[in-house]
């Protein structure tokens, strides 16, 4: 039997119905071709610089995707080499600070009432289901960007894929 160290990483998650898990990188996006290395390897085997995470299958981005993880504290704790370019800034220059000082609310007037911290923070704790919100980036007015918000992990951690809302 493997020691506790020796197992694979998962996401603690509640129960019921779940959704099938896909694996994919916190920087490319890309999901390793090699079943095994999804299981036993912690760091993108494909670009060398994201750790790999896992979300529900229709959470999780596609290497296209720009998407950022955000803890339960609201802290960037990775962010897309799509988002890097979408949001003009190295992941370097985004990890460690508030989604605050990236991203705000666009609609002004949300129809579900829940603020985007809300959403965020209960993502991060996996104790919500997946969420379309709209978003832009701070002090850029006029642009505007769909975000799904789902649950991302390990750890637990908040997931968001962005898309032009046009």
């Amino acid at each position: 039997m493997p020691s506790p160290a020796d197992r694979p990483l998962r996401p603690v998650r509640a129960t019921g119905a779940q959704q099938p898990l896909r694996t994919f990188c916190g920087h490319c996006g890309r999901t390793p071709d090699d079943e095994q290395a999804q299981q036993t390897v912690r760091v993108c085997p494909t670009c060398g610089m994201g750790v790999l995470l896992q979300a529900p299958q229709d959470a999780a981005p596609s290497p296209s995707d720009p998407f950022l993880v955000v803890d339960d504290k609201l802290t960037v704790c990775a962010l897309s080499r799509q988002a890097e370019r979408l949001l003009g800034l190295s992941e370097t220059e985004a990890v460690n600070r508030h989604i605050g000082e990236l991203l705000v609310p666009a609609d002004t007037e949300s129809s579900t009432g829940e603020s985007l911290a809300a959403v965020l923070t209960w993502a991060a704790r996996g104790e919500a289901p997946l969420r379309n919100i709209i978003v832009r980036p701070v002090n850029t007015f006029g642009v505007r960007l769909w975000a799904r918000v789902g649950t991302c992990g390990p750890p637990n951690a908040a997931l968001l894929v962005l898309a032009d809302a046009g």
